[in-house]
């Protein structure tokens, strides 16, 4: 991890010190993507299996989850599936607890105008596999949706190496109430969702992180003429610990890492009012980096990893609000004076105690998160993910009449005169 002054930056350099990893946007993941999707769009289910077949090594199957679970059940430790119930009910009784509730504004007497919300009707949830599956992911994906109230949830993700459905995923799919799913990942699951191939139905939101190439499938087809919604910009994983003299060294590190691990994509930045936690981090990180399992993502994680050393805490977080991380660590004496200050992240662990890890899987959020700067302008899976608002209008006929002339008004100097007859049309026509 390359230690880089903040003072001693030109804007330029600044920029770079917080760039994401380039390969991110590289051109050859848009054509690729772009390729794939074409091709489901021209080809249907044929392509989805030939592109599954090419990179997963099988084509897709739809697999009924509650076998597999119950063979989970009895093969994992009672630990393990404690573990696994008592994060399904945190993350349950969070959103429960989210859903907005109704309400009416009377904006003058007899108009009232009110906000109503409805679940979506289907929505599709991408949930990462292949070495690593994520069962965290779809408890995190699935558990907001059903809160929600969504009835219709169609389920992907990439087949095991060995092939077939990982049995956690399938336990996690059965608390949540999805009774199948679809093993099948990358671009082409993306694009079968969105466009609708074979046995997976078309749905009206695609939600769930991924790598590179599902980012942009999701981008993609969004921006199609009548594409469909996603949940964010949702890509490799990134966090920035932001640090005083009063963090932990072991702990700042261990942070680090647990991002720096997923994925080689995956950005780790500390900034910190200290120079000398810096360096010793510095120093540490990559020893500690050696002695892990996936110790060859992590280290290549580290190498677009940087330490950005502040003047003042002030300055600390100006440069997180820049960055807008995933992820943004607290890791200072009196984080309540912080988080005020936070205007851009997707969660915020406030405070020593506070782990990115207990985020990441029983704390109660969701843990899918706006990637690559989109912090800045959009919000983490909730509720509201799987909801949409209307807003329903009743006026009294004395209200009516009292509305028409400064409606009709208004109609006419925009030279929309249907809309003003309209307006006026209640005058005396509105029965009694």
């Amino acid at each position: 991890m390359k230690i880089l002054v903040w003072n001693h930056l030109g804007e330029t350099e600044r920029l770079q010190a917080l760039a994401r990893p380039e390969q991110r946007s590289d051109r050859r993941v848009v054509e690729t993507v772009r390729a794939i999707v074409d091709d489901v769009r021209t080809r249907g289910w044929a392509a989805v299996a030939e592109h599954s077949e090419r990179l997963d090594g099988e084509a897709p199957r739809l697999i009924a989850v509650a076998p597999i679970a119950a063979e989970a059940r009895r093969s994992l430790s009672a630990d393990a599936v404690e573990a696994i119930e008592f994060a399904y009910r945190n993350i349950l009784a969070f959103h429960a607890e989210s859903l907005p509730s109704e309400h009416a504004v009377e904006t003058v007497p007899g108009l009232s105008v009110r906000k109503v919300w409805r679940p979506l009707d289907r929505v599709g949830l991408y949930v990462p596999g292949g070495k690593t599956p994520l069962f965290s992911t779809l408890l995190m994906l699935a558990v907001p949706a059903r809160a929600a109230g969504v009835e219709d949830i169609v389920v992907v993700t990439p087949p095991r190496p060995e092939g077939g459905l990982d049995p956690v995923v399938a336990f996690a799919a059965d608390l949540c109430g999805v009774e199948s799913i679809w093993t099948v990942g990358g671009a082409q699951a993306i694009a079968a969702l969105g466009l609708g191939a074979g046995g997976i139905p078309r749905v009206a939101k695609i939600c769930g992180p991924g790598n590179a190439y599902v980012a942009e499938a999701k981008a993609y087809l969004a921006s199609l003429p009548g594409g469909l919604a996603i949940d964010m910009p949702a890509g490799p994983s990134e966090l920035l610990v932001l640090a005083d003299e009063s963090a932990d060294v072991g702990l700042v590190a261990a942070d680090l890492l647990s991002q720096a691990e997923h994925d080689p994509s995956a950005q780790v930045l500390l900034v910190t009012t200290s120079p000398e936690l810096a360096e010793t981090v510095q120093d540490r990180i990559g020893g500690l980096a050696a002695r892990l399992p996936r110790s060859a993502i992590a280290a290549a994680s580290l190498a677009n990893a940087r330490i950005i050393t502040a003047d003042s805490l002030d300055q600390a977080i100006e440069i997180a609000n820049l960055y807008a991380p995933e992820h943004l660590s607290l890791a200072v004496e009196a984080p309540e004076a912080l988080v005020p200050l936070v205007r851009n992240a997707g969660a915020v662990f406030a405070g020593h105690c506070a782990s990115e890890t207990f985020g990441d899987y029983l704390a109660g959020s969701s843990h899918v998160l706006p990637t690559d700067g989109a912090a800045r302008a959009w919000s983490g899976v909730s509720v509201y993910t799987f909801l949409k608002a209307m807003s329903v209008q009743q006026v009294t006929r004395e209200t009516a009449r009292r509305l028409a002339a400064p409606a009709a008004a208004l109609a006419r100097l925009e030279g929309l005169e249907a809309h003003a007859l309209s307006a006026e049309a209640r005058l005396e026509r509105v029965p009694a």
